[in-house]
């Protein structure tokens, strides 16, 4: 770094980074930094580049790591920082603005160091890099700051949640503003907020990224832990003291940016360019170090060309997720629940007038509408789905919204399309879709809409054409397609349980099923009759084996004696407790069917002609001891049309077919069904539910998260194909 690196292979010999890591301390006045700033090489933006770097630097760091806790010139460094940040808010009484790059570019090399550092020691040696103390002479961290660690912490948040003020098309009444504006208008003629809105966007936007990815760096120790961190210093920090006023600002602004997915700006958009009498004071100050500062800004290089996914995405709203859901996901101390976590449990939609609570400080309000866009546009990422499920779980206030809606489809579409390409997906990103639907279908309100909702022509459904299909069928077809994938491949009993909880859920509310939906109901059913038979006679055979005897007859599984099981052995075991589980499954479905054809058969003729096709299904389960209850409505309502169409005669059309049903709905004495319970699930996280969400937003960080690398082999939290 500094103007004599001009490439990443070159910097294990910059005179400036050799300095910054040798043996002799540099006072935070010394004009040495404004060289080190100055810097002039393309910043990495991927894993490879950014694998480089580390790799390239690792001398420096490591000499650094050595020497520091002797000189304090990280301290030293922070410290011309918060300097710099200092100066950023006093800008209008300063003409000299070379700070507001200086202040990006230090806030990058500490990143950097800060990095390497975490991944090398634990929390209890990092705060002792920030705690020297200079022997000789007044000036000491100790005395001029009461805690380097907290302050930074501090300082990076305000940054986040007041950068954004420098926006010109937000705040063009600051008197920042005012005076650029003015400087520009002396220098050129034209248009002021076109162009230099670009330069401000530019300098607000690359600022307001760094100081995400740092906070995320901060907190990224607990990478470094196969357990997950409740004791944490940086933790205590960030949710105590000087930093816990900003909590719901802080949240606030993290979810702002997600919602306006504001772009990096585009190369060569600044308004910094030379002019042919020479420039002024702002071009001699940006010249100098606009060749790698820029960069930094448009996330590809100068003369670079920025790749197709870069140009899609927003580098900070997906930064500012991730370390959202790293807050919110922080671990309770004994004495102060997560005030991030209590944030987004508790924001408001802003039009909203009724009172906070007092019992929670840190409440605030947000456009419910705009956070709902965004959250429909941004579902094919992991971390939008888990922000989601988040907010449908612990904010009530959200979930309300949401349900409420008359668009819906908007929501559940992009939820139906991840589980439609479950093979595609990580295991954890199928399980938040399912559950999102499952705390959906809780409300009879989003059950009875669904069906309500006529979509066309749905593309990426692959199995059928679907010119026109209720949402409500629809999400049907995707759930069975759903267990069926499970059924042959992951054969994960969890999966199992949401997807039936949530046609469970559905089915007293189940209208107008389109035709195909009724015959995956019972094409379902069949394959779990198919495979309940094959289970059957695999542990009967191996009852069989243990007791000796092949030709003799047994009892009823049902009924087989504690001594009869002692002869199992662990696979034979298996056997049975497999057929338990597949019966737990088929009893679920016949619950399903009964709860539809009970309390709404008028609304279903195609259920109803499924069910008389495939009739010969259910003979073996009418005299099955886990399922003569259930079956006794089924096994009426079978009996009941099959007796009409016989008297209806034989060869009869589909249409004759369905009317005859249609007709005899009508005519079926209702209280002649059995009543049974009504079927409610309800979603409830698990006992010690960090266990499962911690490593998830880790590895989605380490996966996902902008111009940050971690060495893979310095991960302990999960296993790299955990994510």
């Amino acid at each position: 770094m500094g103007a004599n690196s001009s490439s990443i292979s070159e910097l294990p010999e910059n005179e400036y980074l050799q300095k910054l890591s040798g043996s002799e301390p540099i006072s935070e006045n010394d004009p040495f930094w404004n060289q080190l700033l100055s810097f002039s090489f393309t910043t990495p933006t991927n894993s490879a580049d950014l694998k480089l770097l580390e790799e390239a630097t690792i001398s420096v760091c490591k000499s650094l790591v050595e020497k520091n806790p002797r000189t304090g010139n990280l301290g030293s460094l922070i410290k011309v920082f918060l300097s710099r940040t200092k100066e950023l808010k006093i800008s209008a009484e300063c003409q000299n603005h070379l700070f507001i790059w200086q202040a990006h570019n230090a806030l990058f090399i500490i990143c950097c160091l800060l990095k390497v550092f975490i991944s090398r020691m634990s929390e209890e040696e990092l705060q002792l890099h920030f705690t020297y103390e200079e022997k000789a002479g007044p000036s000491s961290y100790g005395a001029e700051c009461e805690d380097l660690i907290e302050e930074l912490l501090c300082c990076l948040i305000q940054l986040i949640v007041e950068i954004p003020l420098l926006y010109p098309c937000q705040h063009t009444d600051s008197n920042w503003w005012k005076w650029l504006c003015s400087w520009y208008r002396g220098r050129y003629s034209g248009g002021v907020t076109s162009a230099l809105g670009y330069a401000v966007r530019d300098i607000t936007y690359s600022i307001s990224l760094e100081a995400v990815t740092t906070l995320i760096v901060f907190l990224s120790c607990q990478l470094f832990h196969k357990e997950i961190l409740r004791e944490s210093i940086i933790h205590r920090y960030l949710m105590h003291g000087r930093c816990l006023p900003y909590t719901s600002r802080l949240v606030k602004t993290l979810l702002y940016n997600f919602i306006r997915q504001e772009r990096s700006p585009p190369p060569g958009t600044h308004v910094f360019q030379q002019q042919t009498d020479g420039g002024g004071l702002l071009y001699g100050i940006a010249s100098g170090v606009a060749t790698g500062l820029w960069t930094v800004f448009t996330l590809g290089g100068v003369g670079s060309k920025a790749s197709a996914q870069l140009e899609q995405c927003s580098p900070l709203a997906s930064q500012s997720l991730l370390l959202l859901l790293v807050l919110a996901n922080l671990t309770d101390t004994p004495d102060t629940p997560n005030p991030y976590r209590q944030a987004i449990m508790s924001f408001k939609n802003t039009q909203d007038n009724t009172a906070f609570s007092s019992s929670n400080p840190h409440a605030f309000q947000i456009n419910f509408n705009s956070l709902y866009t965004a959250l429909c546009d941004q579902q094919k990422s992991d971390q939008a789905t888990l922000l989601l499920y988040m907010l449908l779980h612990q904010n009530s206030n959200v979930r309300t919204y949401v349900l409420a809606r008359t668009d819906i489809e908007n929501l559940v579409l992009p939820i139906l399309e991840i589980l439609y390409h479950v093979e595609e997906r990580n295991s954890h990103h199928v399980y938040m879709a399912l559950i999102i639907l499952l705390i959906l279908t809780e409300d009879d309100g989003f059950n009875r809409s669904i069906h309500e909702v006529i979509l066309k022509n749905i593309t990426w459904y692959a199995e059928r054409v679907l010119t026109e299909i209720s949402l409500g069928s629809l999400l049907i077809l995707v759930v069975i397609r759903t267990i069926q994938y499970n059924m042959t491949r992951t054969r994960d009993k969890y999966l199992h349980t949401n997807c039936l909880a949530a046609l469970a859920n559905m089915s007293a509310q189940f209208r107008s099923l389109h035709q195909y939906a009724a015959q995956r109901i019972i094409s379902l059913f069949s394959l779990l009759s198919k495979k309940h038979n094959k289970v059957l006679e695999q542990a009967t055979q191996s009852l069989r084996g243990s007791l000796g005897s092949n030709d003799s007859p047994l009892p009823d599984y049902h009924f087989w004696e504690m001594s009869d099981c002692l002869h199992f052995s662990e696979t034979k075991l298996r056997h049975a407790q497999d057929l338990n589980v597949i019966e737990e499954v088929i009893r679920m479905m016949l619950e399903i069917i009964n709860s539809c054809l009970t309390n709404s058969l008028h609304h279903n003729p195609n259920l109803v002609y499924a069910l008389l096709y495939k009739r010969d299904l259910f003979e073996q389960f009418r005299t099955h001891p886990s399922f003569q209850d259930i079956m006794q409505n089924i096994d009426l309502v079978i009996s009941f049309f099959s007796s009409r169409l016989e008297q209806a005669g034989a060869e009869l059309s589909v249409e004759r077919v369905l009317e005859i049903i249609k007709q005899g709905a009508v005519a079926l004495p209702k209280d002649r069904l059995r009543k049974f319970p009504e079927l409610k699930f309800k979603y409830v996280e698990e006992e010690q539910p960090e266990e499962f969400f911690i490593p998830y937003v880790w590895s989605l960080v380490y996966n996902s998260a902008v111009a940050l690398y971690w060495n893979p082999r310095d991960i302990q939290l999960f296993t790299m194909d955990s994510g």
